[in-house]
């Protein structure tokens, strides 16, 4: 392998041993110093980086024998060499060891080479004399690997070269389309869609178009899922009647695929494959193959499925949507399969909107009540975490006669992220419903989290308290959370005292200066608790609290408790009460 000479110099020794590592045994030292590649172009120069740098990265890479993750860095550097070797007008250099890189057999090393070569591509705008034979090089080679490079470059370089060389790289993309390879195959359909963008309407119609259809029919169904994406990609370019023309036969074979991961593939761009028809189709033929997917004998098409009924409920009018959209939701709200129920249930909430009062109420509320009584965990959750776009139509009144039962009982859900999600929609819920409503309802309930068996769960109902305490006003506050805050500050419980401690200590920037007042005592007396985790929770208790409190309450009841709590015994409590008392110091 040909060395690359450096001067003598103090100055570049560091260079000298950074380009020696290119050569090290040790694949991280190799990596460390392919990831220097700028550093060590910049001290060689443009002109050395072209001539000799340039060629030894590509001895490197012609090797094949070096460690996947030295290939990948070395695609990625060498895109962002471009400066380094003289901009634009030599870019041309770092095609070479890229091209020999297009070649690896990895296709995360490939990827990256490919991605490179198109920022080298973008600096060349016109270089045709270079760009295309290279194209022709990598789609006509010996190696399935370079054939399945080739495919994603045509679309950046066929509108900079001539007439001649556009109908020969339509030539040679028509072969990759029908290469023996699946691989290469499906390589050419991710790439059509892109190609479809640059060439004339008259070559997308005559040529694109023929070989797209051929692929969505191809025998391996890896290719017929990524003609799917093309469906987009192409119904985007043409207008709504060349699409129904065109694009619709397409949609209709794939609708109908054998393989259930192409059906499913169909189901998650529904609603863009939609949007490239007229109305009057999605309403009619459209509507009709969802429902089919939301029928489907494979669960995981009928989840796909199931997660664009909104988005797609959007698109069609109330009766469409009431008469055969609605009753397939109805059949998944009790599917066999779990996550066919999770799906719906993440997406069932937002139909309120669209349906209106009145439809919400008599059809979807006992979707939604079935679905939070659902014996899985993740159905109930996903109901609870859309509660506020259903309240928006329904108005307090009917959900509080509806829903409200069912999520009060969730809020003793034996699955703790249940009952969080519950906690965290409280504050809403109670500016919504109103203090009196919530405080008969509701208010004990929020106390209650605050005994909770997760931790998770308690800091949460912590927050939830002073959100409550901003949504109702100080003096809600001080008649309906802080008597029972200051029960548990005196629990047999030690967990429940440190909640308690932490609670109070939250409460403090909510409550204002003369409920404080009222609450310090009992942070005071925490000091003291027997247990160390109390001790100190309430040290930070009284960190929090000493910026509402006045100077003399400070002074007299703040400070001397720290004090005596940095004379504990235990380690952690003398630290946060140092820790208080230094904060203090600059209040």
């Amino acid at each position: 392998m040909a060395d690359v000479d450096m001067p003598d110099g103090d100055e570049l020794a560091p260079i000298k041993i950074l380009i020696d590592e290119l050569r090290n045994d040790d694949p991280q030292a190799r990596l460390k110093s392919i990831r220097r590649l700028g550093t060590i172009a910049t001290a060689l120069g443009a002109e050395r980086t072209r001539m000799e740098l340039t060629p030894y990265i590509n001895e490197m890479a012609s090797e094949m024998e070096d460690e996947d993750e030295v290939l990948l860095a070395m695609a990625e550097e060498l895109g962002s060499l471009i400066p380094h070797v003289g901009g634009e007008a030599f870019a041309h250099v770092l095609l070479q060891p890229l091209e020999t890189l297009c070649a690896t057999e990895e296709a995360l090393v490939r990827d990256k080479a490919v991605e490179s070569v198109k920022k080298v591509i973008e600096a060349m705008a016109g270089a045709e004399q270079q760009l295309v034979p290279l194209l022709k090089r990598l789609a006509t080679g010996d190696y399935n690997s370079t054939h399945i490079a080739s495919a994603p470059l045509f679309a950046p370089i066929y509108p900079s070269v001539s007439a001649a060389s556009q109908g020969e790289m339509r030539a040679m993309f028509a072969q990759l389309c029908r290469d023996d390879i699946p691989m290469v195959r499906k390589a050419a359909c991710q790439a059509l869609g892109g190609f479809g963008k640059v060439v004339s309407a008259s070559h997308l119609h005559g040529e694109i178009i023929p070989l797209f259809a051929k692929l969505a029919a191809d025998e391996q169904d890896s290719v017929r899922i990524v003609a799917v994406e093309n469906c987009v990609t192409l119904g985007k370019i043409l207008s709504p009647e060349q699409s129904h023309q065109l694009i619709l036969p397409i949609i209709r074979l794939l609708h109908q695929d054998k393989g259930w991961r192409v059906r499913c593939m169909v189901a998650e761009r529904y609603c863009e494959i939609a949007d490239t028809q007229a109305k009057a189709v999605v309403e009619s033929e459209m509507t009709a193959a969802l429902v089919k997917f939301l029928k489907d004998s494979e669960p995981e098409v009928r989840t796909a499925a199931a997660f664009k009924v909104t988005d797609f409920c959007e698109r069609v009018s109330v009766a469409t949507t009431l008469q055969h959209l609605l009753p397939c939701a109805r059949d998944l709200a009790v599917d066999s399969s779990h996550h066919v129920r999770a799906a719906l249930a993440s997406v069932i909430m937002g139909l309120a909107p669209v349906l209106g009062k009145s439809h919400t109420i008599e059809q979807l509320v006992p979707l939604f009540l079935s679905l939070l009584k659902d014996e899985h965990h993740e159905a109930r959750l996903n109901i609870i975490s859309k509660l506020d776009s259903v309240n928006q139509v329904m108005g307090v009144d009917s959900l509080s006669q509806s829903l409200l039962p069912a999520i009060i009982e969730l809020a003793e859900d034996r699955q703790w992220r249940v009952r969080l999600a519950i906690i965290e929609h409280i504050p809403l819920l109670a500016s919504q419903l109103g203090a009196a409503f919530f405080e008969e309802r509701l208010a004990k309930m929020c106390i209650a989290w605050l005994a909770d068996s997760v931790s998770t769960v308690r800091a949460a109902a912590i927050t939830n308290l002073r959100k409550l305490t901003v949504v109702f006003g100080v003096e809600w506050a001080a008649q309906n959370i802080m008597p029972q805050v200051l029960e548990l500050c005196v629990h047999s419980n030690y967990l429940y005292r440190m909640t308690a401690i932490s609670a109070v200590a939250a409460l403090g920037g909510a409550v204002g200066r003369d409920s404080i007042q009222g609450l310090l005592p009992a942070v005071v007396q925490a000091s003291k608790d027997p247990v160390p985790n109390c001790r100190f929770n309430a040290s930070k208790a009284l960190q929090a609290l000493a910026p509402h409190m006045e100077g003399q309450a400070v002074d007299r009841q703040i400070r001397p408790a720290l004090e005596t709590l940095t004379r504990d015994e235990d380690p952690d409590v003398q630290f946060f009460s140092v820790s208080a008392l230094t904060q203090l110091k600059a209040l």
